[in-house]
């Protein structure tokens, strides 16, 4: 379309003399009109409708070779980097991130140079040469996303068994353990993801915001008219942000006090106002965090406030309020100062559960019920969609492992992607028949569960992907914390019920979560995964090989960084210590249910049990009014109770306050540049959560080899004049 010959023939005879007796300046500010509105038309090309494919481009290129060496391992590198990151992340906040943008991105700044580069004649050149379009592009994101992944089971139930006693003393000493169960989740997430693929990418169409958007930059990328230059724009946006966020988490660690982290409670305590210590006792101070301010601006205003509010809920009005009245105490961490630690989720006695809590394991029980209510009812009120996703399946187990006719007509296929581009059923079947059996025989002969256990564990990973996936659809938030706790909760029965020893019944508690939590993350990450692939009209069977060679890497990957980590600070795996490089808070978490639900009493607090009660009614009610009442286009006013029952669980203020503050900045650039906002946020934001989880990663290395901030920084700014990096 030729905007400016249509927008000349839209003027009037008398506007073309007044235009003409005005020289040239009329005729320059016509023109400027004209490009503002070609630009803006080529923005809305750029953002097509995202629940359904794309519009095929009739210039777009024939892609016959999807499935490339090149594409695989570059993806599974780019996964690597952003599992690194994750570790790392994780063990410092609970909070992990997908890897989809930073793959997409990064493989197209790699590949497509380097397919230009290399002739495609010879060896070399099949490998590396030849062109290089959107669909390979998703292989690469898809191989990252699946390396990227597993990280959650290391930073929670992992290193919360070696807490318990319940492995050996070191990691290193249980690499085949930790390799055969991370592979029980990894494999047994990824076979069953093709039925949710149908059910909530086709049938439900759901939004999935950050695989859409990885969709988007990736249509971007590789737009015929726009391409080199959105490409070049966007890499250098994304490599920017990546490098001076590194440079400053690095920097930063050898003064945290004075440009990582404002501990402004102990600064005013020390000049005089002595009371305002309280700040600091509650975890109320700032951290230049560039990874949550970046999480924030993906999240959204309404996930990132509902974090920050559930936080101020939780630990600027609840957990005062205990203290105060005599509900919960504190443990003194200093002799000198009255600094104060509210975050103890063990204690010496068992009377002390429920007779002298800390304010945080008080609190942990409402933040569980919440997100449980949170997630369960949500799956509830759309569950009229797996009943009538139930009712078409055909229930002849021979016709699972036909091979469907591509011509065939197929009753009530909304499905766009051709059949023949499909997962076979005999594919994820059959692997999902051999993951059952090996995860069966891992589970009994190294950790000691049953067959019936074990196979309890499958189905309630199975079952509890149904509540990650349609959270990660609709909010892009992932409650895997709540996952863990419900299949904890279970598994505590059962040990009670068959009367296990403490050790064991933790044991049984803590790798059934593994398996539960592990599979169902794994398979929401996945699913994303092929919503991003469906946009694209991407094949998904080439999707789902991509996947199988990322878990691969994820497995052996995420036992060595692990390893590594636990090598740099010991601490985490130790839950006596109060300061610690990494606070783990998902550890702790695990740690003190399984703990709690081992006992032969349920060691709760009465009034944090009531009030839990209270809390999952309210929550209840809150998601079934939404539903039911409730137009959609308010449902951003309605607070995320999963976000909100998050900052129960894990008390980092700081952020959700990164987070709050990143949304809002987002909104506000949405608001004044719609266009520079369209173009960089998604690879800013990519870049800050990758930039500093590296940064993370290269702190490990330089605390191995003894050159960190700890050894040669400054405490300057931190309580108690310790080191606080």
């Amino acid at each position: 379309m030729n905007i400016s010959n249509e927008l000349q023939s839209d003027l009037t005879t008398e506007q073309r003399q007044e235009a003409s007796s005005q020289g040239s300046t009329n005729e320059k500010h016509v023109m400027m009109e004209t490009e503002a509105i070609a630009a803006e038309d080529e923005m809305e090309l750029q953002t097509p409708d995202i629940s359904r494919p794309f519009p095929r481009d009739p210039n777009e290129m024939v892609e016959t070779h999807q499935l490339t060496l090149r594409a695989i391992v570059v993806g599974c590198c780019l996964g690597a980097v952003v599992g690194a990151s994750n570790i790392y992340l994780g063990l410092k906040t609970g909070f992990t991130f997908g890897p989809q943008l930073f793959g997409a991105i990064f493989g197209f700044a790699i590949i497509k140079p380097l397919s230009r580069a290399v002739p495609e004649s010879g060896i070399l050149g099949r490998l590396l040469g030849g062109p290089f379009g959107p669909k390979e592009n998703c292989t690469v994101q898809s191989a990252a996303t699946a390396a990227g992944g597993l990280g959650i089971l290391f930073v929670s139930a992992v290193p919360a068994m070696y807490r318990l006693g319940l492995l050996s003393a070191l990691p290193k000493q249980d690499i085949g353990k930790l390799i055969a169960i991370t592979a029980c989740a990894g494999f047994f997430g990824v076979f069953f993801v093709i039925p949710l693929r149908k059910y909530y990418i086709v049938k439900q169409r759901l939004t999935f915001p950050t695989p859409a958007a990885t969709a988007v930059t990736i249509n971007a990328l590789h737009n015929s008219r726009t391409g080199a230059t959105v490409a070049r724009k966007k890499s250098l946006a994304l490599m920017y942000a990546f490098v001076l966020v590194f440079c400053w988490k690095v920097v930063s660690t050898y003064a945290p006090g004075v440009l990582f982290d404002w501990h402004i409670g102990w600064t005013l305590y020390r000049i005089g106002f002595t009371s305002i210590i309280a700040l600091e006792n509650y975890g109320w101070y700032i951290e230049f965090t560039p990874a949550f301010f970046g999480a924030g601006m993906l999240s959204g205003l309404n996930a990132s406030w509902s974090f920050f509010g559930g936080s101020i809920l939780a630990w600027g009005i609840i957990a005062p309020s205990l203290i105060k009245t005599g509900r919960a105490v504190g443990v003194s961490i200093s002799d000198e100062f009255p600094l104060v630690s509210y975050n103890a989720l063990s204690f010496p006695h068992q009377s002390d559960f429920t007779q002298a809590p800390s304010p945080r394991y008080w609190i942990l029980w409402p933040g569980i019920m919440m997100m449980l209510c949170y997630s369960f009812t949500d799956l509830a009120m759309n569950s009229g969609f797996i009943f009538s996703a139930m009712h078409h399946m055909n229930p002849n187990p021979k016709t699972w492992f036909k091979r469907a006719d591509p011509d065939a007509p197929v009753e009530d296929d909304e499905d766009e992607t051709p059949v023949e581009d499909r997962v076979p059923t005999l594919w994820w079947t059959t692997g999902l028949l051999a993951s059952v059996i090996m995860c069966c025989a891992i589970l009994a002969t190294i950790f000691h569960m049953n067959v019936g256990e074990a196979l309890l564990s499958l189905i309630l990973g199975f079952l509890f992907s149904f509540v990650g996936v349609q959270s990660a659809g609709t909010t892009d938030v992932n409650p895997v914390t709540a996952v863990a706790k419900a299949s904890q909760l279970i598994f505590g029965g059962i040990g009670k019920g068959a009367g296990l020893s403490i050790a064991t019944a933790e044991t049984v508690n803590l790798t059934a979560g593994i398996i539960a939590a592990g599979s169902a993350a794994q398979s929401t990450d996945m699913t994303g995964d092929l919503k991003t692939g469906y946009l694209l009209r991407a094949k998904p069977r080439n999707q789902f090989v991509a996947q199988l060679c990322g878990a691969v890497v994820a497995i052996f990957l995420n036992v060595g960084l692990f390893i590594l980590f636990t090598t740099a600070s010991p601490c985490i795996l130790e839950a006596s210590a109060l300061e610690c490089t990494y606070q783990a808070p998902s550890i702790a978490a695990w740690v003190a249910v399984a703990q709690a639900v081992a006992l032969p009493s349920l060691p709760i607090p009465s009034s944090a049990g009531f009030t839990a009660i209270g809390l999952g009614v309210f929550t209840i009610a809150s998601v079934v009014i939404k539903h039911l009442w409730v137009p959609k286009r308010y449902w951003i006013y309605i607070p995320n109770w999963n976000a909100v029952g998050l900052a129960f669980v894990a008390p980092q203020i700081p952020f959700s306050f990164a987070m709050a503050v990143g949304s809002l900045f987002n909104w506000c650039w949405a608001r004044r540049n719609p266009k520079s906002f369209d173009m960089y946020m998604f690879a800013v934001a990519a870049g800050m959560l990758a930039g500093e989880g590296l940064g993370g990663v290269f702190q490990a290395l330089l605390a191995v080899a003894k050159v960190d901030g700890s050894v040669h920084g400054t405490a300057v700014g931190c309580p108690g004049f310790e080191f606080c990096g």
